[in-house]
């Protein structure tokens, strides 16, 4: 790090923008271009935040809103806002305290907390200091014994969800961190599994990717197979083909997430904004829809939601967060967040985030 975490929020720190500067000059460009880069051209992490930015709110005049409020209600357990702090890797990159700092200041602003697989804090760590409802994201390891040893530790440490990513099988070109010779820093590691093995060539003629990369990948009968194996409801992270939207509804899972993954998987793809709509009218009403990707403003979660969305994950964000003032960076970033979903509710005419529809959205996809 380039300098020492904030213990005091400073006044002027006036939006999450304000955070991504600050965070910047505290870590290395290593861990800088771990947290902030994409994929490729980067042309999907730019999307992201375009699409968002070019569709407009419909303010309702006149609306009384005077009984409103944030609560929203995710697989049955209640929250104070729909504000969902993302499963992301490493988190001691961006702080020491890691995920423990980002779970505690989740649960201090009455939130929900997923913790990745890649975690740099373990289970027991984070189910010590939390209290609240807490999600696992699973990443479907090489053996189905690995993967459901992950499984059985999430249960035993009463994380209530399985978030299984299912977009990123093989990583995407992450070209910033090539050139930004990114390597994990001593002490920083993916403390909750077994050491990866390395991808050997499969020999010649082969293909590394191929016959490499992807003859470990999962597939749908994976999803079947935990299914069978655990009590936990599960949410599927990286949807953004209908077809798969399609086959995720028929195979009986508690909800999906709508993502591009930060633009860090696959380049050159479609925005959350432009598939929600499609995917909320092929799963249903009653299907759990999460969304990702880009939001930086309460009115960024308001559009989410009136596409179809029922609650946002929010993720470089809170990293950003956590690397200039720690726990304390990332009670306030969801603050933020939290007090401009608000004004944005207020000023479009919404007592309650199940009222938010498209009929506050102009130029909708």
């Amino acid at each position: 790090m380039h300098k020492q975490p904030l213990n005091a929020i400073p006044p002027t720190l006036a939006s999450v923008f304000d955070y991504e500067r600050l965070a910047q000059e505290r870590m290395t460009p290593q861990a800088w271009a771990y947290i902030s880069g994409g994929s490729g051209d980067e042309l999907t992490l730019k999307r992201n935040r375009e699409k968002l930015d070019g569709l407009c709110l419909l303010p309702s005049s006149l609306s009384k809103v005077t009984d409103g409020n944030t609560k929203t209600t995710l697989l049955g357990q209640q929250f104070e806002h729909p504000i969902i702090s993302a499963p992301i890797a490493y988190q001691k990159l961006a702080h020491p305290e890691g995920e423990v700092a980002t779970a505690m200041a989740t649960e201090a602003q009455g939130g929900l907390f997923i913790m990745s697989t890649l975690a740099s804090c373990l289970f027991e760590d984070v189910a010590g200091q939390v209290e609240s409802p807490r999600w696992f994201q699973l990443y479907i390891q090489p053996t189905r014994a690995q993967t459901l040893k992950l499984i059985q530790q999430a249960e035993r440490n009463l994380f209530s969800a399985l978030v299984i990513t299912i977009d990123s099988p093989i990583n995407g070109l992450r070209n910033r961190e090539q050139r930004a010779e990114f390597v994990l820093p001593p002490g920083v590691r993916a403390v909750n599994i077994d050491k990866p093995q390395a991808i050997t060539h499969p020999g010649e003629g082969r293909s590394l990717v191929f016959q490499g990369v992807m003859a470990q990948a999962p597939c749908w009968s994976d999803i079947a197979y935990i299914r069978q194996h655990t009590a936990l409801p599960i949410i599927l992270k990286g949807i953004l083909n209908p077809r798969d939207a399609e086959k995720a509804a028929r195979a009986g899972v508690a909800g999906i997430v709508v993502s591009n993954h930060g633009g860090r998987a696959l380049d050159g793809v479609p925005s959350p904004v432009e598939m929600l709509p499609t995917i909320r009218n092929i799963v249903g009403e009653d299907m759990l829809v999460l969304a990702d990707s880009g939001v930086r403003r309460g009115a960024d979660i308001v559009k989410l939601i009136a596409l179809g969305a029922d609650a946002v994950l929010v993720g470089r964000p809170i990293m950003y967060a956590l690397a200039t003032a720690g726990a304390l960076g990332v009670a306030h970033c969801i603050r933020l967040l939290r007090d401009e979903l608000e004004m944005t509710m207020a000023l479009c005419g919404f007592e309650s985030v199940t009222q938010i529809d498209e009929s506050c959205l102009w130029n909708a996809p």
